[in-house]
């Protein structure tokens, strides 16, 4: 009897095993996020390539964008959100200035290729890889191959290029190239304040779907997140497993979203 693989479990057995190949070929030559732009590779690879249909559902996505959303939420401290305050008419002005020049060279880049200027602009907006592509998806008329280059290539060109610019004699005054020291989160801490967390970000997920938040397995544990913490219970950072594993179910379903072949350059 011979293995079926039109059975939907098959599918995505396979589809697994194409992510975590590409995660961690991607992690062994040490790329940014790379179980999220390997898993992606892959399968977008894999989907072309292989025979078997790959199937990821919609379900294990909005689970990483869960996990992202409630990691980012971490970040919003009392002290953080009162410097934010402080900061806020630069932080607006900078903004505005990403925003006009994206709009700007987005125009430009539209009228050179040929592809639409919605689709250009959502590519040409700084923003994480996963959170812009994952709005891209929401956004009727837009082109998610495009979306998802353009964005992977500025992650790319950030990633090795700050760096040179950050360790370069202009701006190393001698603070940095010093010892950094950062300590793996692990999973004691993280009981049993976790299980509130991740009670409170699924509601607030929901809740931000049924009102049309945009991305709101992402934004919802955000919000969810920075509540819990401003009222003063102790969120802990995740290990950093549970966060590959988000880049794995966000990163596969891009992959299968991604249609190159039916992008042409007018």
């Amino acid at each position: 009897m011979g293995i079926n693989f039109e059975h939907t479990a098959i599918r995505w057995i396979i589809t697994l095993i194409y992510a975590l190949i590409g995660g961690y070929l991607f992690s062994l030559v040490h790329l940014p996020i790379p179980w999220l732009l390997g898993s992606l590779a892959a399968v977008m690879i894999g989907s072309k390539v292989g025979k078997v249909q790959l199937y990821w559902p919609v379900e294990l996505r909005n689970t990483g964008l869960v996990i992202v959303g409630y990691t980012i939420g971490l970040s919003f401290t009392k002290e953080a959100i009162i410097e934010i305050f402080y900061q806020l008419p630069f932080m607006l002005l900078i903004t505005l200035l990403l925003l006009g020049m994206g709009a700007v060279f987005a125009l430009i880049v539209s009228k050179a290729t040929g592809v639409d200027y919605p689709t250009i602009l959502t590519g040409s907006i700084p923003g994480g890889l996963s959170q812009m592509v994952t709005l891209a998806e929401e956004i009727k008329g837009i082109d998610l191959t495009v979306v998802t280059f353009i964005q992977v290539t500025r992650l790319l060109l950030i990633v090795f290029c700050i760096p040179l610019l950050v360790l370069s004699p202009l701006l190393n005054q001698g603070q940095v190239g010093e010892a950094v020291k950062q300590t793996a989160a692990s999973w004691g801490p993280l009981f049993p304040n976790i299980f509130i967390f991740t009670i409170v970000c699924i509601i607030f997920a929901f809740l931000g779907k049924k009102v049309k938040l945009p991305t709101p397995f992402m934004l919802g544990p955000i919000i969810a997140t920075t509540i819990l913490c401003l009222s003063g219970l102790h969120g802990s950072s995740l290990p950093p497993i549970l966060l590959d594993i988000s880049q794995i179910l966000v990163g596969t379903y891009i992959g299968l979203m991604m249609k190159p072949e039916n992008y042409k350059i007018k």
